[in-house]
């Protein structure tokens, strides 16, 4: 179908960047057929994809046999539809899906095949949605690019030579090219909102316990969480509501949210809130002049909607950075794969975490969700909601760093992510939205922190700031 119009009356194009609610309502009225979309995507994927290197493993098989039974299912008319049903998402490849290749990033593992569905997996089908394929994930996903050997690179939709971020690089490169309506993403360092900044999309952090981790569990701590990227803040809330839910045993769980999360982006913020703004990062500096400027023009447009912002000034991350990396490193060891098959830095963090053994790892595990995390809480408590830069500067060159000593590589990691990290070690929510491009071409955008638990706040204020400044119909060249 790629140069006819659809029934719906929308070109291909069009219809691949609608917005994935407006996808769902436009099946549910019987305009567009799951078997239309899913054919659209996997067209888009067949053409672009060797462009992008957005997705390792493409389910065309599975997602045509589920598309063709959604259709007729829906001209049995249904009572009522989940959802998300028909709508086509991708899925991270550190995320088994049953009877699929899972890699992890690792060449080695491209012919393991897991038995079953990850928590969220199941959740997704729950909702009705059609799944695409399996997306590209740095390895094991320790890196903020997405260029794990043996793979091809993932690359930047809006600029090809540019990085998507990682490690769901390859999820954001899928939505912001537009293979796919929406797309599953996990943050243990910045993983959604880095991908979401370098592409122009919205990613959402949840808080600590959002989120089931079965029934793998939880290995970072309580630093990782599973979650959405969008095209839109309503299609990232409603997916987080159907992401969201406790299983028996979870370390870490949450209260389902009333009202939903979708829910209070439709409503008006009826009081004004307190917002805290910071573009430096003690002892690494301020973001680059872009980044910078993003947060500025988005703590004017905040004002302008009749919020109290004021100019704060970020605490001292110096004692977080060694703990974390620790950690951070310390699931290389974990996950028990040999080194052998671990890409250079990946083996030079591998070995460090190995010859320190557990008394460092334990030491940093206690000053991560204890020591630090309740000081980055305590400072943030008097606003509502705070206003940072994502990352430091825009998306970098594909194998930018390559050449480097993996020494150097961790230092520049350090401080292009570093307005992220802390949030994953408080446990904070927080949301990524795009503000703009470089005069390059690149995406910019911003983070909204919220208190714990508090999505609620952060998806109403970014849908106010949507409304004012909308972004949805920004669509790079290579994808039209």
């Amino acid at each position: 179908m790629g140069t006819h119009d659809s029934r719906s009356g929308m070109n291909p194009t069009d219809l691949a960047f609608t917005p994935a609610l407006e996808q769902a309502r436009l099946i549910r009225q019987k305009i567009v057929s799951p078997l239309e979309l899913t054919e659209l995507y996997l067209e888009r994927i067949e053409h672009l994809n060797p462009q992008l290197g957005a997705y390792v493993t493409v389910m065309a098989e599975m997602a045509l046999a589920d598309a063709k039974a959604k259709t007729e299912q829906l001209a049995g008319h249904p009572s009522e539809f989940p959802p998300f049903f028909g709508v086509p998402v991708s899925v991270k490849d550190l995320n088994p899906v049953a009877g699929v290749p899972c890699a992890y990033g690792i060449k080695a593992a491209r012919n393991l095949v897991p038995a079953q569905d990850d928590y969220v997996v199941t959740q997704l089908r729950q909702a009705g949605c059609i799944l695409l394929g399996k997306t590209a994930t740095s390895q094991l996903g320790s890196l903020p690019y997405t260029e794990p050997p043996g793979f091809p690179p993932a690359r930047n939709p809006w600029r090809l030579e540019h990085t998507p971020g990682g490690s769901s690089g390859g999820a954001a490169a899928a939505l912001a090219a537009g293979l796919c309506a929406i797309a599953q993403g996990s943050d243990g360092g910045g993983s959604i909102r880095g991908p979401a900044f370098c592409c122009g999309l919205v990613g959402l952090k949840a808080s600590r316990g959002r989120i089931s981790f079965a029934p793998a569990g939880e290995r970072l701590e309580g630093l990782a969480i599973n979650g959405p990227l969008g095209r839109t803040v309503a299609d990232a809330a409603a997916l987080l509501d159907v992401l969201s839910g406790y299983v028996v045993g979870d370390p870490y769980w949450l209260p389902a949210p009333e009202p939903s999360f979708l829910t209070m982006t439709q409503q008006p913020l009826l009081d004004s809130l307190r917002i805290g703004f910071a573009t430096a990062f003690p002892p690494l500096g301020e973001a680059d002049v872009d980044c910078q400027a993003a947060v500025q023009e988005t703590a004017h447009r905040l004002a302008e909607l009749g919020h109290i912002v004021e100019a704060i000034t970020f605490p001292d991350l110096g004692q977080l950075i060694d703990p974390f990396v620790t950690v951070w490193q310390g699931v290389l060891v974990e996950a028990a794969v040999p080194w052998l098959v671990l890409e250079r830095m990946n083996r030079w963090l591998f070995w460090r975490a190995f010859w320190q053994r557990t008394g460092p790892y334990l030491r940093a595990v206690s000053k991560l969700p204890t020591n630090r995390s309740r000081e980055i809480v305590a400072f943030c408590q008097p606003y509502d909601v705070v206003l940072l830069p994502t990352y430091m500067h825009p998306a970098i060159r594909i194998g930018e760093w390559r050449h480097q000593r993996p020494r150097q590589i961790l230092e520049n990691i350090i401080h292009w992510i570093a307005p992220c990290p802390p949030f994953n070690a408080s446990g904070q929510p927080a949301i990524a939205v795009p503000t703009g491009f470089t005069a390059q071409g690149l995406p910019l955008g911003v983070q909204l922190v919220g208190r714990p638990a508090d999505e609620a706040t952060l998806v109403a204020l970014a849908a106010q700031l949507e409304a004012q400044h909308p972004w949805s119909h920004q669509r790079p060249a290579m994808a039209i």
